[in-house]
């Protein structure tokens, strides 16, 4: 539940992060890359403080790795919707939820629990 929350508020400042640059002419692969990276940071520490108990700097690295993983497949899933007809604004809001999974299962897999 920790997750939901505290991800609908990441989601929120990722979102619109990658609206205001997609509005200002950015390519959405850009744009989703620049949200991306401001959004790491404040997500490290909301994310583990709050739902894993903890976000210690020596994980940070297999956290941005999540994260590699998670824009390769926001790119990809959004490249698919465009392909179908959607507009980038509906296509990336479409591949929030199950990007979501993807990410706490990374994040409890592979970031916030011990080897």
């Amino acid at each position: 539940m920790r997750f939901l929350l505290v991800g609908g508020l990441n989601t929120l400042v990722g979102y619109g992060l990658f609206a205001l640059f997609t509005w200002t002419g950015l390519s959405y692969p850009l744009a989703i890359a620049l949200a991306t990276v401001l959004g790491v940071a404040f997500n490290f520490q909301s994310t583990g403080r709050l739902v894993f108990g903890g976000a210690p700097l020596g994980r940070l690295g297999r956290f941005v790795g999540a994260y590699v993983v998670t824009y390769l497949l926001n790119v990809a899933a959004v490249a698919g919707l465009l392909a179908l007809g959607l507009n980038v604004y509906l296509a990336n809001a479409a591949v929030i939820v199950p990007l979501a999974i993807v990410t706490y299962f990374l994040q409890r897999t592979f970031v916030f629990l011990p080897p």
